[in-house]
């Protein structure tokens, strides 16, 4: 139903070319032994898009992941090049070799009043290559360096902190890859935050894995159709609205009846009943 539901928007804007699979893990506590891994994402897309693009953390270093997204034949998933980055996990050998890197290739990247933060590209280090796709070009390493402005006067506080990202994209500057990864903090954990505490995916209603799992699809489906209704059928200003703002001034307003000329106007319904019946092509 979902993957109907997301194709059926995709038609509906055939000008989206564009899809951005961000991944991130949300805790929901279960000792259930049967327990299963979640769907996959890029077959669930519209046939629409064209160019695929994917943004992880640290979890998804994972070399079955990287290998299937290098791979532009791999099975289950779209054919072609799928653009990503992903969240380094940060090893000794890692760490040795950035320290490594002269002083003044480092960029600014980002400063605020508690540190600043510089950016490079990490040359010459590839210990996947062996590993990699036939075909598949090498992972590209983009190191930060936070220095915090008070390092040295807390105990917990060091003085310098490496982070590192990995991208099979090479023709953007260090500084763009990292603030289009950084981006998944804006989309996937705010999305997070709506289905848990505005589309009731927080709350579990049993202690059933099955139950629970259709609870939760039931919120992402929701999501679903409101992101559609925001998108075909609203101004573009609700675009950004969220559940609670469409309750309150969009799903809780009701209709009136207009008497004019003696004659009572019943075009005036309840605007979510008209959007929604709009939507999916039904008559009024």
């Amino acid at each position: 139903m979902n993957q109907d539901l997301v194709r059926e928007i995709g038609r509906r804007c055939a000008e989206q070319k564009i899809a951005t699979i961000d991944l991130d893990a949300t805790v929901m506590e279960s000792w259930k032994r049967e327990a299963q891994t979640t769907k996959r994402a890029f077959p669930a897309l519209p046939e629409t898009v064209e160019e695929h693009y994917f943004r992880g953390d640290s979890v998804c270093w994972e070399r079955g992941l990287l290998h299937w997204l290098r791979d532009e034949q791999r099975p289950e998933g779209p054919a072609g090049k799928i653009t990503f980055a992903v969240r380094v996990r940060m090893t000794g050998s890692l760490k040795q070799h950035i320290q490594r890197i002269d002083g003044t290739l480092w960029k600014p990247y980002r400063q605020n009043s508690q540190s600043e933060a510089e950016c490079v590209d990490v040359l010459n280090y590839w210990p996947e290559d062996d590993e990699r796709p036939e075909g598949a070009t090498p992972l590209r390493y983009v190191t930060i360096r936070v220095r915090f402005r008070q390092g040295g006067w807390f105990a917990d506080v060091s003085e310098v902190k490496y982070f590192a990202v990995a991208s099979n994209e090479w023709d953007w500057s260090a500084q763009k890859l990292l603030e289009w990864h950084r981006e998944k903090a804006g989309s996937v954990e705010a999305l997070h935050d709506v289905l848990k505490d505005e589309l009731a995916g927080g709350v579990m209603p049993c202690g059933r894995f099955g139950a629970n799992a259709a609870w939760f699809r039931l919120a992402g489906i929701t999501h679903n159709v409101l992101t559609a209704l925001k998108r075909i059928a609203l101004p573009e200003r609700w675009l950004r609205a969220r559940p609670k703002r469409l309750r309150f001034q969009i799903f809780c307003s009701a209709g009136k009846l207009v008497e004019h000329r003696r004659e009572i106007d019943r075009s005036c319904q309840v605007f979510c009943v008209t959007a929604v019946s709009g939507l999916w092509g039904c008559p009024r």
